[in-house]
């Protein structure tokens, strides 16, 4: 009896021995997974600032790309004083170089200020509204009579509404539609508001600084 005591309370002590060691090697792995934690957190915030100057560097050129897209199919646009709305490749057309990427030509005046001689989107919302249309080399039509073509090709070019953005993109910097930056033709790259004349150019409306140290105003 006394030696099988001896035996039980050598067999207590040792697993008080692993018990003890155990718990040392848990903690040795809560510090160490602690560390690596720490140290990957700055990690994953720069992944996640990459991936919204990334968007931000996509979303830029979308819009810039819209707004460049309106500006070709104005060539050609409101004829009083203006470039006619005649396919300048037709014999007899205006003598006007338009942009082969353009297949249509905007057919609405009225969005247009008399301070707008560019001819740039009077405004964001403009491109995700849509603006009338119609196809390059249209005959004109002066109440009933088509000047070009016959009625049943002239009714075959109706109008119609162009839109150049499904929707006003997030500004990805900071989190919101209604931050953007906008800039005429008539301003500098620096300017700090809008005249609201026309919109040559979009940027970010975070002050913050990218990773590479310029500012996103600037992009």
């Amino acid at each position: 009896m006394i030696k099988s005591f001896r035996t039980d309370k050598a067999s207590t002590e040792h697993l008080s021995d692993e018990k003890g060691l155990s718990l040392f090697e848990m903690i040795v792995t809560l510090v160490v997974l602690s560390v690596l934690v720490m140290g990957t957190i700055p990690l994953a915030q720069n992944s996640v600032r990459r991936g919204k100057e990334a968007k931000l560097r996509e979303t830029l050129a979308m819009m810039r790309s819209a707004i460049d897209e309106f500006r070709r199919d104005t060539i050609g646009a409101c004829g009083a004083g203006q470039i006619t709305t005649a396919n300048p490749t037709i014999p007899g057309g205006a003598n006007v170089t338009t942009d082969p990427r353009s297949r249509v030509v905007i057919d609405d005046c009225t969005i247009f200020d008399v301070m707008n001689l560019d001819r740039y989107p009077p405004s964001l919302e403009i491109l995700t509204e849509g603006v009338r249309v119609k196809p390059r080399g249209m005959p004109i039509a002066l109440g009933t009579v088509t000047l070009e073509g016959n009625a049943t090709e002239s009714n075959s070019m109706e109008e119609v509404k162009k839109i150049y953005l499904r929707e006003i993109p997030v500004d990805p910097m900071t989190g919101r539609r209604d931050t953007w930056k906008l800039l005429s033709s008539y301003q500098r790259s620096d300017s700090s508001s809008w005249d609201e004349i026309n919109v040559f150019d979009v940027r970010s409306g975070s002050d913050a600084e990218s990773m590479s140290g310029d500012s996103y105003k600037e992009w």
